[in-house]
């Protein structure tokens, strides 16, 4: 599999990786029952495994890595506060609110990585 074949792979989990997000808290919000389903809890591990898998093998094929690369860096230090944000989000026992305001959050800075991976650019609307 050569760099192109990776790098839509990583694309592509990327982009369904978001949109299981996004439908998974659409349901947080509505106290839908399918947050329960099997699928629903094992679905967004595998295309996450894959999309990190993907992330690993470009960066050393390309030899660009976080912090040399400062737009990597921040890829990186927004990815941490994706998964921190989606957590609080997504993990029951919180209150409904602090769930909600942390999945906008998520989804805000889920753009951003985004817009950082399009524009290489640390502030990409700048």
């Amino acid at each position: 599999m050569g760099y192109l074949a990776v790098k839509h792979l990583h694309m592509s989990c990327a982009a369904l990786s978001i949109f299981l997000f996004a439908l998974r808290g659409m349901w947080m919000l509505r106290d839908s029952p399918r947050l329960g389903q099997r699928w629903v809890k094992s679905a967004p591990h595998i295309v996450d495994s894959v999309l990190l898998a993907s992330a690993i093998t470009m960066v050393v094929w390309s030899g660009q890595y976080p912090f040399v690369q400062p737009w990597l860096g921040a890829k990186v230090v927004a990815l941490v506060a994706y998964i921190l944000l989606g957590v609080v989000a997504l993990k029951p026992g919180r209150p409904k609110r602090v769930r909600a305001v942390a999945f906008f959050a998520a989804l805000l800075t889920v753009f951003y990585i985004v817009a950082v991976a399009l524009t290489r650019q640390v502030i990409p609307f700048g």
